[in-house]
């Protein structure tokens, strides 16, 4: 049996780590750099960015958080690539074959693309063909509505597609994606544990691994992920706010009866 990955997601957002809450609110947490370097001291499987900038160019007035002289991503993923000693997946304003090509060539092991797998679905097959399934992860944000129906949505989680994440999730594969990054909206930054539904939802349609993210406070949500029937499971704020976040979350999983690398 395959171990189960868990998976640091870092936002990177006009240049500088940011910890996200229902997709509006980011809180400057850091420089990009210096957490691969501490990462790589620990226990995990694989490493996500993902630059959610809605602007094209860096604010650059906050240079004491930032690395000197990294002014736009594919500069910032050069150095991340220096450093990175476990998979490295890329994702963020990703709409070509050619930018795939860049970011794969700078050292990412994979790249996700969101909004523009939405937009141009034909970019899943060109990917695939050219750099392999195993290449390109599609990532899907979904938010749950108050009547409890889910929908998913792109450019960053303001607007609504009306698909239904499950048939996109069963499309994306069709055609040609390698893996499923499971986002949800409106557990993101909660910590109220994972949209287990969705996830068992998802991973129902499909079979390529499911990546689930978005909700976890505490480590005993990785596990509910996992029995909801996510292939990893991934998370952002809780590694930056608890110690030994590595460790305790494996132990968590294994406690649970769960292989995991340790």
């Amino acid at each position: 049996m395959l171990k189960k990955r868990l998976i640091p997601v870092l936002l990177l957002k006009n240049g500088l780590l940011v910890r996200s809450e229902l997709f509006k609110i980011h809180q400057i947490i850091g420089n990009p750099i210096y957490e691969v370097q501490r990462f790589n001291e620990w226990n995990v499987d694989e490493l996500i960015y993902l630059d959610i900038s809605r602007e094209e160019g860096y604010d650059l007035r906050r240079n004491d958080h930032k690395t000197k002289g990294l002014t736009e991503p594919l500069q910032i993923l050069d150095e991340v690539s220096k450093t990175c000693f476990m998979p490295l997946t890329w994702g963020g304003r990703i709409r070509t074959v050619e930018q795939m090509r860049q970011i794969i060539s700078r050292g990412a092991d994979k790249i996700t693309i969101n909004t523009a797998a939405v937009q141009n679905p034909e970019l899943i097959t060109q990917g695939a063909k050219i750099f392999g399934s195993q290449a390109i992860v599609v990532s899907i944000d979904v938010l749950r509505h108050p009547d409890g129906q889910t929908e998913v949505f792109i450019d960053g989680g303001h607007k609504p597609t009306a698909m239904k994440p499950e048939y996109w999730a069963k499309e994306v594969e069709e055609r040609g994606a390698g893996e499923i990054l499971l986002n949800s909206i409106d557990r993101d930054g909660t910590g109220q544990g994972y949209d287990l539904e969705l996830i068992n939802a998802v991973v129902s349609a499909t079979k390529i691994p499911v990546i689930a993210c978005g909700g976890v406070g505490r480590y005993e949500h990785y596990v509910e992920g996992i029995k909801a029937g996510a292939s990893a499971i991934a998370a952002a704020n809780i590694w930056h706010f608890k110690e030994l976040s590595d460790r305790r979350g494996k132990r968590a999983l294994a406690k649970a009866g769960i292989e995991v690398r340790l």
